[in-house]
């Protein structure tokens, strides 16, 4: 079976770890902080009118965020956090799709289970050994979970939200965005 476009963008992209590519030097001080996203925020401009996954998509946000910003010593305990709620998350949209016959839920399943797959990848880099390299690795998890969480939202979350509330309530969400002129922008790259 051939990826969707869509999981096809993620591995490109570099979120898809393979932990054997990851046994390059690596060295903190080198990193290039500037490429990194401002740390995430929730606005409403991430809501897509189905309250349920809404709410999912706040608490994604508030579970990203610590990992950009915490202490060292912190992060894998955050790490193991975002993956309980991966978990969970990823599983009730695919029991929805699974429930609703969600026409594009394969293509929206397997950009699930990318990232799922690159978190349990860093998780287990990270309790083998917590080096610097390998919390430099989760960093850049992190970073990349910011640059996809607004695509994914956009696209294949947003025609899961419209399907789920035209199943349920018989049309699509209207959605009420709330200063959104003073929210912070989809995360960018520092420059």
């Amino acid at each position: 079976m051939t990826p969707c476009l869509a999981h096809r963008s993620l591995v490109q992209h570099g979120l898809f770890f393979n932990t054997a590519l990851c046994a390059t030097p690596f060295e903190p001080s080198s990193v290039n902080r500037m490429s990194e996203p401002s740390p995430i925020t929730w606005s409403d401009i991430y809501l897509l009118g189905y309250g349920p996954m809404d709410d999912t998509h706040r608490e994604f946000v508030e579970l990203v965020r610590p990992m950009q910003t915490c202490p060292d010593d912190a992060f894998i305990d955050h790490l193991r956090a975002f993956r309980a709620h991966a978990v969970s998350h990823f599983g009730q949209e695919w029991q929805w799709m699974e429930e609703t016959d969600f026409p594009s839920r394969d293509c929206h399943h397997d950009e699930h289970n990318a990232v799922l797959n690159s978190v349990e990848d860093v998780l287990a880099l990270l309790e083998a050994e917590p080096s610097a390299h390998n919390l430099g690795v989760g960093r850049s998890l992190a970073a990349e979970l910011v640059r996809w969480f607004p695509g994914h939202a956009d696209y294949l979350d947003s025609a899961l939200s419209h399907w789920m509330c035209k199943r349920t309530l018989g049309g699509k969400p209207i959605v009420i965005r709330r200063n959104i002129s003073d929210s912070p922008a989809p995360p960018q790259e520092k420059v």
